[in-house]
Formats: C-alpha cells, structure tokens, sequence
C-alpha cells in the first residue's frame, strides 16, 4: 500500500445505489475512442519515420522532432490549459481539444515539407496535454461512484490500444497505401470520436479551479514527486529507443519494411494482452508488478543490440518489450491515483506532464545519440533509464517504512 492510499478520493456522480446508465457508459466509451485517437495521432510517426523522413528530406535523427515537439508542448500545456480553463464546462474543453486534433492530422497529411509538418505536430501537443488531463480526472464524472474504477479502466484501454496498436496499425496502412494516407486515417478516428462526445458527454461545470498552487503543493509531497521522477525515467528509457525501432528492426537487424509491420503488429497485440492480463493483479501487487515490467524493458533494451544478428532472438525481444510497455501505463496511472488521491486534477495533469517531457527528452536524445553514435549505443541508453527507473522505485519501500516507524513512534 502506498504511504497516501487513506486520503480522500475524489467524488462523481451522486451514488444512489443505480448502476450507471447506458448513456454514462457511452460517453466514457466517447472519451476512451478520443484518447485512443490522441495517442495513435501522437506515436503514428514512430512506424512511418524512415518513409516520412525520406520523403520529406531530413535524417531519421532529424524526423524524430515529430515526436519530440509535441512532447515538450503537451508537457506545457497539461497545466497551462487547465490553468487557463478556469471553470470552463469540461465538455466544451473536449471538444475544442478533439477538433484541434483534427486540424493536426489533416495538417500533417498534406504537410508539403518538415517545418509544416511539425506546424502541424505541435497543433497536436497543444491539445494533447489537456485531454489527457481531463480524461484522467474526469473519468469518475462520468458515472456513478461505484464504477469509476470501471470508467478508468475503460479510458485506459483506449490509450493503452493505442500505445501498443497505433504503430504497426499506421505502418499496415502505410504499406499499401502512403504514409499520408495514415494520417488521413487518423483523422477520420479523430472525427468519429468528435462526433460522439458532442452527442453523449454531457455537461461537466467545473466547481473549482486549478490553480497554480496546487500543482506546486503537491510537487512538495515527497511521494508524488518521486513517483513523477520514477515515471520520467521508465517511459523515458521506453520512448529514447521505441521512436527508433523501425529504423533499428530494418537496418541493425536486416528485416524486411513486411516483416517489420507484422512484428509491430505483434508487439501491439501482446501488449494488448499484458494490460488486461496486469490489471487482474495490479491492484493488489502495484509495486511487484511494476518491478517486473519495468525489469522486462530493461532487459529487452539491454539485449536487442547483442543479439540484433538473430531474427528470432529479435523477435522473442520485441515481443518482450510489448508485454513490457503494454501493462506500465497502467501500472502508472493506478500508481499516481494512489499518490495523489486527494488533488485528482493536479495529479492528472503533473503525470501528463511528466510524461510528455519523458517522450520529448527521450526522443530528443536519442535522435541525437543515433545520428552520432548509433541505435545501438541508443538502445542502451535507455536501458540505463531503465535502471535508474527501477532504483527509483525499490526507494519507495524504504520511504514507506520510515513513514509507517515515524507514525508508530512520534517521539522518534
């Protein structure tokens, strides 16, 4: 149990005893397929890079700005915009955010050159940030108390389909098709999500605002900041190297652009598999079951250089790695629900946050580290994320027996 789990959770619709009704479950399902078109939108350069980056004339180095600009705009505005929002009704922030998104994928599949096609990329992170804190915290809203964790579940399989689907999805399409064809997908995903949150999320007034201080007051708690730093450094070692494996899987490792769809295709479907197959366990044993996902990462990074010569050790890896990613956002997301219980909107936005400055720094770097040094030296550097990621986490059993000693003897 985490040191903060008997703060108060905060509360949704008024618990009367009903169960939620069919269309309080349509609205979590309108707000789950938006998030899975956010996040698909949001890694669908990662299968297309090499295409993309020829097409358009940069290095692969170079082409993952793609993600990295989003990142570090979505990093900004997770606060900002709920900063800036105020009390808006949240149901108007969704669809502002989604028709956003919808700008950006048209922008990026017609985009002539680079430069517009980060204009549209940073389109992206701009909305990105806030959707994703308002799909965390208002999940709860959306039905009754009892089913929350449900709502959540729910949302996170959207975003989890998308971290594990999107990719080799984007690369499928691309390979009969064209990598802008991808992106015109996308946005049609992106229109049918806007249509059904304008026709089933209802009204969601704000009672209170975000401010400032809450987010710097819960950067004071020690255990929601070193959860934040522990999910800075696990989705960093993930995305320094995960941006670059189609580069990696079709030059270190010789694999046709055929074969590589189909093992992205694997690493999604497996990941797929790993969330739900966690989140039968991940709310009685969060911390082993983080360990051993974030252990699993660490080892298929650290092996995939030295046995880049092997197809089938490449395989068992990548497989590894999407058993890895597909269960550690929701490890997360349950870990900082734990952490800050009683600040939902501040948590959800610092975690987002996090993230984003996770998948920016990480892509950055390791653009640079691949034009410079190579994948290879790449790889390992995010195992050594990886490492400093579980260290971070074997921390928190010290933390939480001190705690648990200085409760039981003040004096102390």
């Amino acid at each position: 149990m985490l040191i903060e789990d008997n703060l108060p959770a905060g509360t949704g619709l008024p618990d009367d005893g009903a169960s939620s009704s069919l269309r309080d479950w349509l609205a979590v399902v309108a707000v789950a397929i938006g998030a899975f078109a956010f996040v698909t939108t949001e890694f669908l350069p990662v299968g297309l890079l090499p295409r993309i980056a020829a097409e358009l004339g940069v290095q692969p180095g170079t082409a993952g700005l793609m993600v990295t600009v989003p990142g570090v705009i979505a990093a900004i505005s997770a606060p900002g915009l709920m900063l800036v929002a105020g009390r808006m009704d949240r149901r108007q922030v969704f669809l502002l955010l989604t028709a956003l998104l919808l700008a950006s994928n048209m922008i990026s599949a017609f985009a002539p050159n680079f430069g517009v096609m980060l204009v549209g990329r940073a389109l992206l992170g701009a909305a990105l940030g806030g959707f994703w804190t308002l799909a965390t915290a208002a999940s709860a809203r959306l039905v009754k108390p009892h089913d929350s964790a449900r709502a959540m579940a729910t949302i996170l399989t959207g975003v989890t389909c998308a971290t594990v689907i999107g990719v080799p999805l984007g690369t499928f399409i691309a390979s009969f098709a064209s990598w802008r064809a991808s992106f015109m997908a996308t946005g049609v995903l992106v229109a049918v999500a806007l249509v059904a949150q304008f026709v089933f999320v209802p009204s969601l007034p704000s009672s209170a605002a975000l401010r400032l201080r809450d987010l710097t007051d819960l950067l004071r708690r020690p255990h929601p900041r070193r959860s934040m730093l522990m999910v800075a450094l696990v989705f960093g070692a993930h995305f320094s190297s995960y941006t670059y494996i189609t580069p990696f899987l079709l030059r270190n490792a010789n694999l046709s652009m055929g074969t590589i769809t189909w093992l992205l295709l694997g690493f999604g479907m497996i990941g797929f598999i790993s969330n739900f197959a966690v989140s039968s366990t991940v709310t009685r044993n969060l911390k082993v079951s983080a360990a051993a996902m974030i252990s699993l990462l660490m080892f298929a990074l650290l092996a995939l250089p030295l046995l880049q010569h092997s197809t089938i050790g490449v395989t068992a890896l990548v497989l590894a790695w999407g058993v890895a990613f597909g269960a550690l956002p929701l490890c997360f997301s349950v870990w900082i629900q734990r952490a800050t219980p009683d600040a939902p909107e501040a948590g959800s936005a610092l975690f987002v946050s996090i993230i984003q400055v996770a998948i920016a720094l990480g892509s950055l770097v390791g653009g640079v580290v691949v034009d410079h040094v190579g994948i290879s030296a790449d790889f390992l550097l995010g195992s050594s994320l990886g490492l400093l990621g579980l260290a971070a986490l074997a921390s928190f059993g010290r933390v939480e027996r001190e705690a648990a000693r200085s409760l039981a003897c003040p004096d102390a």
